[in-house]
């Protein structure tokens, strides 16, 4: 048996770091001022793009191609870019983020419209004919704030409000050892039990453990129909109330199907026995991380460095669980 769930932990950034594109684009205007100002400084009448030295002759540009290729390929064997150091950096690359983003929305709205125009339903009808898309608008300047000091991090709800930091994952047996950590960017966690799921099955396998998981247990906030569907599928039953603690009746249209048959079970002696070792087998390990080892901020930033912080963390936690338990055995 297990249990997935997350907790928010503070990012190596402040709330206040959030801007929007246009002061993005302000600062990015302002350092290169302050660039050519230095440059005219610097060269006087000469441009200041002269070709360099060792660019002058055939050795010294085959030298500096050679040694510009093993960059490139030494950056492609990264499994993530690491933030930069430079602030004008991280802020040219905040900025061509928020400029994806607005892409991306416009080309997935591009993409909807026109399945919606050209489109036919299963009698042959268009699905348009009668109610047309209402035509997407993109606007001027991309919408939304980025942090920069660590682009990665988002703005999350925490315990005790919002903050600026990362959604941190675990998997966690009866034990409260740690089986599988991993650090989304997405502030819910939805959508995040299978890949969690998946990471679990990976360190297990890694380990030597051939055992399937017989019983996973998470909260409401990781309900997701496809993804419960295909974990039972594997073997693995599902235990997840279709409804948070502090609802006092089901939401609306949330009835019948699975969400009746997850209440059921909920409900019997036995499946409610099997949920209540839900909180005792992984809250405890983010009490203990957290709070009795201090470690409520991260201390690098970017999400491949993070991720690679929480995992020492919670191996770790795993090397004191044993420590403790070699010592009780003694």
């Amino acid at each position: 048996m297990i249990a997935v769930d997350g907790t928010k932990v503070h990012a190596n950034a402040s709330r206040d770091a959030n801007l929007d594109y246009e002061q993005l684009a302000r600062e990015i205007l302002e350092e290169a001022k302050a660039v050519d100002a230095a440059e005219d400084e610097l060269y006087g009448d000469a441009r200041g793009d002269e070709l360099p030295e060792q660019l002058a002759t055939g050795e010294g540009r085959r030298a500096w191609l050679r040694e510009a290729k093993r960059r490139l390929e030494a950056q492609r064997e990264q499994e993530a870019r690491p933030v930069p150091r430079s602030r004008p950096k991280r802020v040219r690359e905040a900025k061509r983020r928020l400029e994806e983003e607005l892409w991306t929305e416009t080309r997935a709205n591009a993409a909807y419209e026109h399945y919606r125009a050209t489109g036919r339903m299963k009698n042959g009808r268009r699905l348009g004919a009668h109610s047309p898309p209402k035509p997407y608008t993109p606007p001027p300047t991309p919408e939304g704030r980025i942090n920069t000091s660590d682009p990665d991090s988002r703005v999350v709800k925490g315990l005790r409000g919002f903050i600026q930091g990362y959604n941190a994952q675990a998997v966690t047996n009866e034990h409260q050892v740690v089986l599988a950590a991993e650090v989304m960017t997405a502030g819910g966690d939805f959508g995040h039990l299978e890949p969690m799921l998946d990471a679990a099955r990976r360190e297990l396998h890694a380990a030597g453990v051939q055992d399937v998981p017989g019983v996973v247990l998470a909260d409401a906030g990781y309900w997701h129909h496809q993804q419960m569907e295909r974990t039972i599928d594997r073997g693995t039953q599902v235990l997840i109330p279709p409804d948070t603690s502090k609802r006092k009746s089901p939401r609306p249209g949330w009835d019948g199907g699975l969400y009746a048959l997850m209440r059921r079970v909920l409900a019997s002696e036995h499946g409610g026995e099997l949920y209540r070792q839900r909180q005792p087998m992984i809250e405890p390990v983010f009490g203990q991380t957290k709070h009795n080892r201090g470690m409520g901020r991260f201390h690098r930033r970017g999400r491949a460095a993070v991720r690679t912080e929480w995992r020492l963390i919670t191996a770790t936690h795993n090397l004191l669980k044993l420590h403790r338990h070699t010592l009780a055995t003694a």
